[in-house]
């Protein structure tokens, strides 16, 4: 059971100081629709503060399903994320996380676009949360996102509509991954993308195949963390709820790589592995 309470705070502190005075009501708290950059800080300080479970869904919902999508799409294609080049464009909340658990996870390389180019070492005008992401990025280079996305495995977008063009597409290296998440219009429509070549397309649109929802990921995830008692959703429960929702696709194709978020299975099934 949970209920949604809409606060009309919107500092760190305000946000911070509302959720912790109403903590003790509830068994969890998922955090929503908090903007970059104060998302990130909200989030640490409740996880730091409290003795229950928060997970800011926007964030951590969006990167799970995003890594099972991608773990099913080397299926289909024959890739190994280990070995695969991904080019990102957009740092907020959901980018940011997503190029963590990708990290975390072991993909080969990762470079991060912005409006302003390539998140790299060259950049003397970083703010301090795209400087902490350094570390888990290929800061060497510089350049546009047609500079990055030359001989890249996979394109994940998280930012703003057509930001992504048929020639870039014919750009990336065989068989390209899609995952042009912004909504409601993609960085790229599907019927271009499959026109420039790729293998795989996911948006965040169900009108489309492959949508990639953070629901499908967090009832689940706060379900298994409910019943075994869990106090802290750590990068290991993320990749297991990943690995889980990935499994539950039986036999991947283009067009179904991700579970469809009224699978029955998946609350049940992530629950298991948050423990």
């Amino acid at each position: 059971d949970s209920m949604p309470i809409v606060l009309d705070v919107h500092t760190e502190d305000e946000i911070v100081a509302t959720v912790k005075a109403i903590a003790p009501s509830f068994g969890a708290i998922n955090l929503e629709d908090i903007a970059a950059p104060i998302c990130f800080a909200v989030e640490e300080r409740l996880k730091a503060e409290l003795d229950i479970p928060v997970f800011h869904d926007d964030q951590h919902g969006t990167a799970v399903v995003t890594l099972a999508g991608l773990i099913n799409s080397m299926k289909v294609t024959g890739k190994n994320l280990a070995d695969c080049k991904v080019v990102t464009i957009g740092a907020g909340a959901a980018g940011t996380a997503i190029m963590k658990l990708l990290h975390r996870y072991g993909v080969g390389s990762i470079v991060a676009v912005d409006s302003r180019g390539i998140i790299g070492d060259a950049r003397t005008d970083l703010n301090d949360e795209k400087k902490a992401l350094l570390p888990y990025l290929d800061a060497s280079q510089s350049g546009t996102l047609d500079d990055a996305i030359t001989g890249a495995d996979i394109f994940i977008g998280v930012s703003k509509p057509e930001l992504l063009t048929s020639d870039m597409v014919k750009k990336m290296a065989d068989q390209p991954i899609i995952f042009a998440l912004a909504n409601p219009t993609p960085e790229i429509m599907p019927d271009i993308a499959r026109e420039a070549g790729a293998a795989v397309v996911a948006t965040g649109r169900s009108d489309f195949p492959n949508q990639v929802n953070n629901a499908i990921a967090f009832p689940g995830i706060f379900r298994g963390a409910l019943v075994s008692g869990v106090k802290k959703i750590t990068d290991d429960h993320k990749i297991a709820a990943a690995e889980t929702i990935a499994s539950l696709v039986e036999a991947p194709t283009a067009e179904e790589i991700i579970p469809s978020v009224f699978d029955e299975r998946l609350v049940p099934e992530i629950a298991k592995v948050i423990c």
